[in-house]
């Protein structure tokens, strides 16, 4: 007898204002999909991303959504994304911050906003995630040796 998997995925495109178009073409979203598994398959950490609005104090709007990102937000990693009010916030949690240390994440949104400058939303966020996840490695090169 052959088990079947729950997908746990959550989605990515937030439709809790009802039904709407998305602004992403289907492989665009595969694109961020694919991106988001594979840094959290090869990190051991949970990437998640935000695309919208976020409150007036974009920070506290930001770690308010990371924690509630899911059962275990110290390892966690928020991408949010504001493209109308111009802001990026990442949020990573207490032992994900072990890993992605104030200065590797800089440097990612500098990645990140150079590519959103040109107009590519979808790649700037594809290409930061592969320079988060290539700093954080593997979670076996992170376990305490004995």
């Amino acid at each position: 007898m052959a088990t079947e998997l729950e997908d746990t995925r959550e989605p990515i495109v937030d439709d809790q204002e009802g039904p709407k178009a998305s602004p992403f073409t289907p492989s665009e979203l595969l694109r961020l999909d694919e991106a988001l598994t594979m840094s959290s398959r090869e990190t051991g950490l949970r990437f998640t991303l935000y695309i919208g609005d976020l409150p007036t104090d974009t920070r506290a709007g930001a770690e308010d959504l990371h924690a509630r990102s899911g059962d275990d937000p110290s390892q966690s990693v928020l991408i949010a994304v504001a493209p109308d009010q111009r802001v990026l916030e990442i949020v990573t949690g207490s032992a994900a911050s072990r890993r992605l240390p104030d200065r590797a994440c800089a440097l990612a949104v500098l990645t990140m906003t150079g590519r959103f400058g040109s107009g590519d939303l979808v790649g700037g966020i594809v290409n930061g995630l592969r320079q988060l996840s290539d700093q954080a490695g593997h979670p076996a090169a992170h376990r305490p040796r004995h």
